[in-house]
């Protein structure tokens, strides 16, 4: 049975020798970055942001009272999910087996009752409960002290950081669970311990995976008005792209970060998403805000030495993509319609980069072209979920039922890029600046076969999340948008006449 936490009363430890037999002690474990892998507290905050935005004003006046009232408003206002909280698995499969042997276990967090309670109530574990309230912030000296009116005999304490230092001074025995080096080697002075359970490190392929730095190929639309400009002739073009290019994919690395971090709950609960380095915590909340910072910072530099209007560029596809990850996201076709005005921002951003006019015959192009790639991806998302019986997406106003209506939409948007670059082979401009624009209509027909090929495979479900990364990593895509550059460069400079 679940017990309330007692009232607070003065510690009365003893030295303690590292020898001492700990077999049978109850286990006293604590919540944030021990049984769980995130921070509950950051976690709550991000969704009273989320939620409640003007409550940031607040946040001050409530520290100010004290970390306990601060923890109490938050609760007051926000419920954070617990049952989709990534767990140290390893952890809790060790004391389940402790709990089958007849030990006693209690969670002894720093986090709000109201937290606490359900992620007890979750693993169904637990003897007792004591934790943070209104009166009182548990951690530290109040922690021990509740602690020890429960164990008066003894107790092993499972913890994790500098924190948790003067509870393990006053336990006979010690699990570590993802302790720093330090940490560790201060508690293995003092005992031998029981347990120990080590995070897996950020090394470089988590934060590549969280930068989503393969996704800094859709920045190579930044080049486009260079390419279909055909304007090789000043070198210092080059230098300004490179930047450009540079800069926008910080900024789009930033924007992940912090997309991911607004996106938890829903990629926690998603398929494949829930993998996501901040969805499974294997990289910390508060680590990944720095690093957006700092990637926004660097990416306004290297913008700002490529021009003025640049830098404005970059803001608005920032605050686009921003009112895109917070909001637009959620209804129908406005996503679609947003992702296919952020790919065709790149290709303006390019243009103002190296100062080469984008036709409108490109840009209408782009709009269609994107749309239909926008719609490949939310397709091949419903397939998914249709795959497995589900029949709606979390966080996304979609259904598999709307596949009806998305399928000819995505097909016709195709067709109409096909249309609009078939008009643009016989346009006056283009007649009189390609030598042979004939050239480019087996291009068209590899347009129409590169599209229907997207499409293929997502009703077969071979998509990837995102077509892009799909067309880029597909053999049979590559060769086609090969085929496609090359015609359209012949047409430019060959004559067949």
């Amino acid at each position: 049975m679940l017990s309330a936490a007692p009232a607070l009363a003065p510690s009365t430890g003893s030295e303690i020798n590292p020898h001492t037999s700990v077999a049978g002690l109850p286990i006293v474990v604590d919540l944030d970055g021990t049984l769980t892998l995130t921070d509950t507290l950051v976690e709550s905050l991000l969704i009273l942001i989320k939620q409640q935005p003007l409550t940031l004003l607040l946040l001050p006046f409530w520290l100010f009272q004290g970390r306990a009232v601060l923890k109490s408003r938050i609760a007051e206002r926000v419920r954070l999910s617990v049952s989709m909280l990534p767990l140290r698995q390893g952890l809790v499969e060790y004391l389940i087996a402790e709990k089958a042997k007849g030990r006693t276990l209690m969670l002894a967090t720093a986090a709000h009752r109201s937290i606490a309670e359900p992620f007890a109530a979750r693993l169904g574990l637990f003897d007792s409960i004591i934790a943070s309230s209104e009166q009182v912030n548990l951690k530290g000296a109040n922690k021990l002290a509740a602690i020890e009116q429960f164990y008066p005999n003894g107790f092993v304490y499972a913890g994790d950081s500098s924190a948790d230092l003067p509870i393990w001074a006053k336990a006979k025995g010690a699990i570590l669970a993802g302790a720093s080096a330090g940490v560790s080697l201060k508690v293995r002075s003092r005992h031998n311990v029981e347990k120990e359970f080590h995070n897996s490190p950020s090394d470089l392929k988590t934060w590549m995976k969280a930068l989503r730095v393969h996704q800094w190929a859709k920045n190579l639309l930044l080049l486009v008005p260079v390419v279909t400009g055909f304007a090789f002739a000043e070198s210092w073009r080059f230098g300004a792209i490179a930047l450009a290019f540079l800069a926008f994919s910080l900024a789009a690395s930033a924007t992940y970060l912090v997309n991911d971090l607004w996106d938890l709950d829903s990629d926690r609960a998603h398929l494949r998403k829930c993998k996501r380095p901040f969805a499974c915590a294997s990289i910390g909340i508060v680590h990944g805000l720095a690093v957006a910072a700092a990637l926004l910072i660097v990416a306004f530099f290297l913008a700002n030495l490529v021009s003025l209007e640049f830098v404005g560029m970059l803001a608005l596809y920032i605050v686009l993509t921003s009112a895109y990850s917070w909001s637009l996201k959620r209804y129908v076709l406005i996503d679609v319609i947003m992702l296919s005005v952020l790919y065709t921002l790149r290709i303006l951003a390019g243009s103002v980069a190296v100062n080469v006019p984008a036709s409108s015959w490109l840009l209408a192009f782009s709009l269609f072209l994107f749309i239909s790639l926008a719609l490949v991806k939310r397709c091949s998302e419903l397939v998914s979920m249709e795959q497995i019986g589900l029949r709606s997406s979390h966080g996304r106003d979609y259904q598999t039922s709307d596949l009806t209506v998305l399928w000819p939409l995505g097909c016709s948007t195709s067709i109409a890029a096909v249309v609009v670059f078939g008009l643009f082979i016989s346009a006056p401009e283009t007649l009189v600046r390609y030598e042979s624009p004939e050239l480019m209509w087996p291009a068209t027909l590899g347009l129409i076969y590169w599209q229907v090929r997207m499409w293929i495979k997502t009703s077969r479900g071979e998509m990837h999340d995102d077509p892009i990364v799909f067309a880029i990593r597909d053999a049979g895509s590559r060769n086609t948008i090969l085929f496609i550059l090359t015609m359209i460069v012949m047409a430019y400079f060959i004559s067949l006449d």
